[in-house]
């Protein structure tokens, strides 16, 4: 029964053209669809001077943190962090795991959650696991969140609001200023998960903009802009301990080998030494918004990270095959991940990429979106 429940519903998605298989990346295609923001990851350069850096270190930790699996350098990584953003941090496996943790931890059913509608799935995990109350807002959209704080302010004790600062699908960019000041006026608890804003803004949006002290959970997974794997949660000494003794995420699973966190310290420690690669970015940004202007393309983004609205599954398979023809990697999103009828192209631009690589993409791309069908 459960195979035959499967095929018909694999029979469903190839019929809408969302069907989706792994594929290895071709080397010899520029990828345009990287979350290596700031080119951590590939720099080949500043790999070889961590490695040269570090002694042989294991590649497991072969245990849960609260068995052996706290070893040296995870704790010197912890208290780096304290040291830059002020609080204290706890390093979790994935983002996803700390998102998730720190809402079903400390949430239940007697709390309201009040969350951007286009939050990440793993908060949306940890709100189903808490069994909270959630009432979505409009994306970025603060007034109708104000709104509901007040209808809702009164009625519970506790209340969360979860924001990103930057957003995959859309690119765009929350207003942290008008964010932290309804903060302020309702004393709500606020959850920010800087997933796509890390490494780009240096340590972070909240920590550029000072207000760490404002935010109770800060999640900074390390896949995008971090260059490596893992998270970071920065909260109050009382959060982080209650988690070590109740985050199930936290507590039943292997921790990070040593090697990664070290290589997560060493990104730390030389963050500010990135300024060249941020400017190199900011630079494809610019002039990336400058084309999809010149070409009136369809977008919501603001930011370094680029979704162009297609629309037709279809349509965005063969644009998607045509780009890879002329030798640009890009991928293409559909629902459920984005609302039907909005699938799109989604461009995360890196300082890897050159800005006439960038100008031959847009010109493709447009060539592409106007001439197929």
């Amino acid at each position: 029964m459960i195979k035959e429940k499967i095929l018909i519903e694999f029979e469903t998605l190839k019929r809408e053209n969302r069907f989706r298989t792994l594929t290895k990346l071709n080397d010899d295609l520029l990828n345009f669809s990287s979350n290596d923001y700031i080119g951590l990851n590939s720099d080949i350069a500043l790999r070889k001077e961590f490695y040269n850096s570090i002694n042989n270190l294991p590649l497991s930790s072969s245990s849960s943190r609260l068995i052996s699996g706290s070893y040296d350098i995870v704790l010197e990584l912890e208290e780096t962090i304290k040291n830059i953003y002020g609080k204290p941090a706890l390093v979790f496996n994935s983002g996803f795991d700390c998102n998730s943790c720190v809402i079903e931890t400390f949430f239940d059913k007697d709390s309201l959650i009040l969350s951007d509608r286009l939050n990440h799935a793993s908060i949306y995990d940890g709100i189903i696991h808490s069994e909270a109350k959630l009432l979505r807002y409009k994306h970025l959209d603060l007034s109708n969140l104000k709104s509901l704080l007040l209808k809702y302010s009164k009625k519970y004790n506790n209340i969360l609001v979860i924001s990103e600062t930057i957003y995959s699908m859309d690119g765009d960019l929350v207003d942290l200023d008008e964010l932290i000041a309804l903060k302020k006026e309702f004393n709500f608890l606020l959850m920010i998960d800087e997933a796509h804003s890390y490494g780009v803004h240096g340590y972070g949006i909240a920590h550029e903009k000072k207000y760490i002290d404002y935010i109770d959970f800060l999640t900074i997974p390390l896949g995008k802009g971090g260059g490596s794997n893992g998270c970071y949660l920065i909260c109050d000494q009382i959060y982080k301990d209650y988690i070590i003794n109740k985050g199930r995420h936290f507590i039943y699973t292997t921790a990070l080998p040593p090697i990664n966190n070290a290589w997560n310290l060493f990104i730390l420690n030389k963050m500010n030494d990135f300024k060249e690669k941020r400017k190199k970015l900011t630079l494809l940004t610019t002039r990336a918004h400058e084309l999809i202007k010149k070409y009136n393309l369809v977008t919501f983004s603001n930011t370094h990270i680029i979704s162009i609205v297609i629309g037709d599954n279809l349509k965005l398979d063969k644009i998607i095959k045509y780009l890879i023809s002329k030798g640009f990697f890009v991928y293409g999103v559909k629902e459920p991940t984005v609302p039907k009828g909005s699938s799109r192209i989604r461009v995360g631009l890196t300082p890897e990429i050159t800005l006439e690589q960038l100008e031959n993409f847009f010109k493709e791309l447009n060539y592409a979106i106007n001439s197929i069908f």
